[in-house]
């Protein structure tokens, strides 16, 4: 029976745990918690009250806010954190993470959908020069329409797993395949990547339109614009078109900006009744990956020379003061083009 950690007890972590507690292949599942209120709610009620009310946590997994507990003998690390934190945790793994003796180290998966702010890399990237690089950490990434809720719950869900090493997605897709998650392989990790976390961004302008009341033409005139936009940014990145056309591109993109479980949309919607971002962030306790987003995706468009008119309306809305109404103004007035 293996043992996978799942790192973060966050929505998203907390609902794997509970999805991979009901996965075809049984394991030894850990939790690590970072923080003591969360901690407390898990060991006391079986219950995240904080991130995830009302979903029992199944009595096979093991809750820890020790690192090493977490990580002793697992061979399948689940990372499931925000962006922001990322090189943190990974850092904070590595003295607990042992030389594999004989045979192969452990599979990260990455579930965590932003890029780091400071540094515009993937999480992938962050892995790779935070751990150890003898031998090579084995890696890989876990996007595709999730809302954690729906998932926890039981709902139907299908995500994309992808790695650079067909035997590492192969064996992520079996271990995590369950009855009502479904896995299918992709060896396009930069696509997968991107579009995960792009598609946070394409969610606060939709939830913005939402707010101002905007109607469906224009969502669905904005949400295809928002597609192309990552779709540049992807392939100048390396990724593949098609990645991008499917679950963790379009899929997810679709999801989170028409769901009111979605937080980007939310932090949009607010933003287009007047709201401040500052004063948004205090209201919440999940974390709106999108808005880091922004910051690191127009830092990497600069670098890759790609234009990216709706990060850059989003962007100045969150943080110079531009109004909703003029950005989509701004948007609607651009010049004329040919659609190709």
């Amino acid at each position: 029976m293996k043992k996978i950690a799942i790192i973060g007890a966050g929505s998203c972590g907390t609902a794997l745990a509970v999805a991979l507690a009901h996965s075809r292949e049984p394991h030894r599942l850990s939790l690590w918690v970072h923080g003591p209120d969360v901690l407390e709610s898990l060991r006391a009620k079986r219950e995240n009250s904080i991130y995830l009310p009302g979903i029992r946590i199944p009595d096979p997994i093991e809750v820890t806010g020790e690192m090493s507990e977490a990580l002793a003998g697992a061979e399948m690390i689940l990372g499931a954190m925000p962006s922001a934190h990322a090189r943190s945790v990974y850092s904070a793994m590595r003295p607990h993470i042992l030389p594999p003796q004989g045979r192969p180290g452990p599979i990260f998966v990455s579930a965590t959908k932003g890029l780091e702010p400071d540094s515009f890399a993937r999480m992938t990237q962050v892995i790779s020069q935070v751990l150890p690089q003898k031998p090579a950490p084995r890696l890989a990434v876990l996007s595709g329409p999730s809302f954690a809720r729906e998932l926890a719950r039981g709902d139907p869900t299908a995500v994309v797993i992808a790695s650079q090493d067909p035997a590492v997605a192969a064996a992520v897709q079996e271990e995590f395949s369950g009855p009502f998650l479904r896995l299918y392989t992709n060896d396009d990790v930069t696509g997968v990547e991107l579009g995960g976390a792009l598609k946070n961004i394409i969610a606060l302008g939709a939830g913005i339109g939402d707010g101002l009341g905007m109607g469906d033409n224009a969502k669905s005139a904005f949400i295809t614009s928002g597609l192309a936009e990552i779709t540049r940014l992807g392939i100048a990145a390396g990724a593949n078109p098609l990645t991008l056309a499917g679950l963790a591109g379009l899929g997810d993109l679709i999801a989170t900006c028409a769901s009111p479980l979605s937080r980007n949309h939310y932090v949009g919607v607010q933003l287009a009744q007047g709201r401040s971002w500052p004063e948004i962030r205090e209201s919440m306790e999940n974390v709106a990956e999108g808005v880091n987003t922004t910051v690191a995706a127009l830092k990497l468009a600069t670098g890759l020379g790609v234009e990216m008119p709706i990060a850059q309306a989003t962007h100045r809305v969150l943080f110079d003061g531009l109004s909703p109404k003029e950005a989509v103004a701004e948007l609607m007035g651009r010049p004329p083009r040919s659609e190709w």
